[in-house]
């Protein structure tokens, strides 16, 4: 669970989140909609300690993850929005291995955990192909696969179609299914909720910083212009 209770973040005199407060069940599938500086970003980026509240805390599993950044950032895992900020390794073998590795784990358990997650997203036997020669589909594919190698309990998706054509993002969507359907929570950032609504459990609304609802989607669908965003066909 992640609960979030009276966050505030700010950016010199500009204040990014604004009291916002929250609670993320294991196993729910949430979409994070508001326009373009609402705050999405950085309210997730709090939820592994990225990011350091100035007001408020976030516990994850109960624990302050400002207190705990290694237990935060091993129960939830991060995608960005763009993939190629997220890759450390040259190879897809070597990049989803990173996490695990720095959890000190012993090498059966990397190699197992490398290998589900690469099968996980139809990249099995892939190990030693570099990153750079991937289409930004299959990118996107190996940033998933590097944050469910960490066995996360959350999986947070920061504007995962941005750049990806439709079978990319049918791809990564059909991928997402499957982690959720295992039991995974799943939070997407996002301005554009085509395919992502009818998933939702919840979205919660942003705007300006504060949360303006919180509502199953047939009910959130009628709110969204309200925070700019377009509702979808």
């Amino acid at each position: 669970m992640i609960t979030v209770d009276g966050l505030t973040h700010t950016f010199g005199e500009t204040t990014a989140v604004d009291d916002v407060s929250l609670t993320i069940d294991d196993g729910e599938w949430v979409v994070l909609a508001g326009p373009n500086g609402s705050g999405k970003t950085t309210l997730v980026r709090h939820f592994n300690a990225l990011l350091e509240p100035d007001a408020g805390t976030v516990r994850v599993n109960g624990t302050p993850a400002a207190d705990q950044p290694v237990a935060a950032r091993t129960s939830v895992g991060m995608v960005f929005q763009s993939p190629r900020d997220g890759f450390v390794g040259a190879t897809i073998g070597a990049d989803v291995a990173f996490g695990p590795e720095n959890l000190g784990l012993d090498h059966d358990e990397i190699d197992r955990r490398v290998d589900d997650a690469l099968a996980a997203v139809n990249l099995e036997g892939r190990h030693d192909e570099r990153i750079d020669s991937l289409s930004g589909g299959e990118q996107a594919r190996v940033a998933i696969a590097a944050a469910v190698a960490m066995e996360p309990d959350h999986l947070v998706l920061d504007e995962p179609f941005t750049g990806l054509d439709w079978p990319a993002q049918r791809s990564v969507l059909e991928h997402l299914d499957d982690r959720h359907a295992a039991g995974m929570s799943i939070i997407v950032v996002s301005h554009e909720l085509r395919d992502l609504l009818d998933r939702a459990d919840r979205v919660i609304g942003l705007h300006a910083g504060s949360v303006r609802f919180d509502l199953p989607p047939d009910a959130a669908r009628d709110r969204l212009p309200e925070i700019d965003v377009r509702p979808p066909p």
